[in-house]
């Protein structure tokens, strides 16, 4: 994986939380892992293709989760996770994968992303393909992006 790629997502990631939110995030120390990834309690899952293929997955508690819909809502404090949450969960990986679209624009690299698909509960994500995972800090919460990107040939 091509470690610009990589920061492109964190600084897109950043931005959302940072414009959106007014929120500042700190990224944690990185790891890397192949097979397993676990999910948190809310999982939100973007495909990449283009020039680039693979996936980012933002996992998340459900606390932060809530805090995270709150924030979207004006700053109402969420109890449950209702459809419209969901729905705003959707559109915060919607608002993260048009931010690192965007980004690696700047790196002349285009994709498309895919609708994303929200998970809702603990579970392990399969691959075959390495992961990196980077745990990102804030006052709502963390929020753990795990990136999976290959350059197409050409």
């Amino acid at each position: 994986m091509n470690a610009n790629h990589i920061n492109a997502v964190c600084q897109a990631t950043k931005a959302i939380m940072n414009n959106h939110f007014g929120v500042d995030i700190t990224p944690n120390k990185p790891s890397s892992s192949k097979g397993v990834i676990a999910s948190d309690d809310v999982a939100v899952v973007l495909g990449i293709n283009g020039q680039l293929s693979g996936q980012i997955i933002c996992t998340l508690s459900t606390e932060t989760a809530k805090q995270l819909v709150g924030t979207m809502m004006g700053g109402v404090t969420i109890k449950i996770l209702d459809d419209m949450g969901w729905s705003a969960i959707q559109e915060f990986g919607n608002w993260v994968a048009g931010s690192t679209a965007t980004e690696l624009s700047k790196l002349n690299c285009l994709i498309d992303v895919t609708p994303p698909v929200v998970n809702d509960g603990m579970s392990n994500f399969r691959s075959t393909k390495m992961f990196i995972t980077i745990p990102m800090d804030s006052i709502i919460g963390e929020i753990a992006v795990h990136i999976s990107l290959t350059a197409k040939a050409s």
